[in-house]
């Protein structure tokens, strides 16, 4: 077949082939750019295996292009147009808002795992705007939106294809316009998820209920779910349905931070030896930083990299510190992870809806400051489509050597967050920050301790995975020690959204 525009190595040409062939079987020619009738009860799972800078989210674009191309539509999760007997769909996944928007900055309409599974309900008036700003239906005529509000509307969903953001931009909020979730009840035809590594046994059953054509896209050294025993859903497959990247793509050549984390590929390679390749690589290149303190200023937007929890607390609360933060209050501009939801079954709506806006466990969090309710916080959620909300939180700071965290305040109920200064490295996975603090004291202590993961050096696989999360710089921080801040905090580089959205109301805690 003629290859894409794009030029690929040899195994990244090999697996488009491979992958278009597996497309070809569920009804969709990439050759021809011609949709065919879709196969019954035909289910299919291909991975896309590879290390850092092998290619794979260049592999993933290009499928993407080719399919748009041929007529398939895509599934964003912010709205699902009526269905047609002759639609073909895919969606793009990623297991959490940072690795989603991560691919979405490289021109890829991703969208969150549980933004698929739970699909949005439209006020009715308000979805003859959808249906009209996705080609479905004519322009429509609401009452108290003007000509000029619905122009920027299109406008907006022309650039961004975002239906939410166009109605946003027309002044709606989204309590206006969406008026609760529920789990999706119609299979799509074919999952495009990356960061797969990280995807559980259950996660994986979910998606195989959906998508009859499943494609995965994963990194094989990076660290397995928690409880899995350092597997990954992808590890099962074999032969022709696990594809493998081996070669380094020549864009990723000459990049120091891939360069030492393909360095741990080397099974003579110990921890000293891999220091010294760190602290040569800094010479030459600025990319590569030996610190010998952490920087508080960049913990507040990328947290700190640790093995331990332990190291965690103590960073967090030196931070708190470092900003003079009072012990029964946060400051506007501290980092929060969420730690998931606390309601009981009864609020299952509640959760839908919290988990949808995109606080789901794991997520990155900046909080703005206290919600007009008691136990409300604002919140800007790094890396979903519409990052600030008001949610009922429930804020938890951990203490060295206290087994309870202090709550300064909460809701009864709520979305549940620990302190976001400092993560561990397992919960940094699918996340990137432009520069990247490792902590490297916690890495020699997994090598100290000799322990093995799925055949691997565990403090190999932890330094993969927090290395290459650094997009543009890395910091090997290699002391017990603290930088002070050079400003107070602030919240003035977070993009705002036309109107906070309140979620969890008052009725949730009653």
């Amino acid at each position: 077949m003629a290859l894409p525009a794009v030029q690929f190595s040899e195994d990244q040409a090999e697996a488009y082939d491979s992958v278009a062939e597996l497309l070809r079987g569920a009804g969709i020619d990439l050759d021809q750019g011609m949709l065919l009738p879709a196969p019954q009860d035909k289910a299919s799972v291909m991975a896309v295996v590879g290390r850092a800078g092998s290619g794979k989210t260049m592999l993933l674009a290009r499928l993407y292009q080719a399919l748009q191309e041929a007529g398939v539509d895509i599934v964003s999760g912010d709205y699902e147009g009526r269905r047609r007997k002759d639609r073909r769909t895919l969606a793009i996944l990623a297991p959490t808002n940072k690795a989603a928007s991560v691919l979405r900055n490289n021109g890829v309409p991703a969208t969150t795992i549980h933004r698929i599974l739970y699909t949005p309900v439209y006020d009715p008036e308000y979805e003859k705007i959808a249906e009209w700003l996705a080609g479905n239906g004519p322009r429509p005529s609401i009452e108290g939106l003007t000509d000029a509000a619905l122009d920027r509307a299109l406008a907006f969903y022309n650039a961004q294809k975002s239906i939410p953001g166009a109605l946003a931009t027309a002044g709606l909020r989204g309590s206006d316009f969406i008026t609760g979730w529920k789990r999706r009840e119609d299979p799509l035809d074919i999952g495009f998820v990356d960061e797969s590594s990280m995807l559980d046994e259950r996660q994986f059953d979910d998606l195989r209920d959906i998508f009859p054509t499943l494609l995965l896209f994963g990194d094989p050294a990076q660290l397995a779910p928690v409880g899995q025993s350092g597997e990954m859903v992808f590890d099962k497959l074999k032969g022709p349905r696990k594809l493998e990247l081996s070669r380094i793509h020549r864009q990723a050549k000459g990049n120091p931070i891939l360069d030492l984390a393909h360095a741990l590929g080397d099974d003579n390679l110990g921890f000293e030896e891999f220091e010294r390749r760190i602290e040569a690589a800094a010479q030459k290149d600025d990319r590569v930083v030996v610190a010998p303190r952490v920087d508080a200023d960049m913990m507040a937007r990328s947290p700190v990299l640790v093995w331990r929890n332990v190291t965690r607390v103590r960073l967090i609360q030196a931070f708190r510190g470092a900003f003079a933060a009072p012990p029964d209050e946060l400051l506007p501009g501290e980092p929060l992870i969420c730690d998931g939801i606390e309601l009981p079954l009864k609020h299952r709506k509640k959760r839908i809806d919290l988990e949808a806006r995109g606080l789901i466990k794991g997520a990155q969090v900046i909080y703005l400051g206290p919600g007009r309710k008691p136990g409300f916080s604002r919140l800007h959620v790094v890396g979903a489509e519409d990052p600030q909300i008001s949610a009922a939180s429930i804020i938890k700071i951990e203490f060295p050597d206290q087994e309870e965290p202090f709550i300064p305040f909460a809701a009864r109920m709520g979305a549940a967050f620990l302190h976001g200064s400092a993560v561990t490295i397992h919960k940094a996975q699918g996340s990137q920050w432009p520069d990247v603090q490792v902590f490297a004291p916690d890495i020699w202590a997994a090598a100290k301790s000799g322990r093995i993961e799925a055949g691997l050096p565990l403090w190999k696989r932890l330094a993969y995975v927090a290395i290459t999360r650094a997009q543009e710089r890395l910091h090997w921080v290699t002391r017990y020690r603290l930088a002070r801040p050079s400003a107070p905090l602030s919240i003035d580089d977070l993009r705002a959204a036309p109107a906070p959205l309140e979620l969890a109301r008052e009725e949730t805690e009653s």
